[in-house]
């Protein structure tokens, strides 16, 4: 089995205060958790059924990186 690594962009509900994980490279796939350690594997969950249920031959998106922007308000 090959094994892939995935880039994980990670945010703070501000109302619930958990963790939201999306992964870049694979639209639509997130999950939430209270604390890092659950939000690992629980992404980790999610990859997995991601695979199961929606990848195919089709390529995947290449995630290049984060920019970040400042304006002023």
């Amino acid at each position: 089995m090959k094994k892939k690594t995935f880039t994980v962009i990670v945010e703070r509900d501000t109302e619930s205060g958990w963790l939201v994980g999306e992964v870049a490279e694979l639209p639509g796939c997130y999950t939430q958790a209270p604390d890092l350690h659950g939000l690992e594997k629980n992404i980790q969950e999610a990859i997995r059924e991601y695979h199961h249920v929606a990848v195919g031959n089709e390529p995947l998106p290449e995630f290049i990186g984060t920019l970040r922007v400042g304006i002023a308000v």
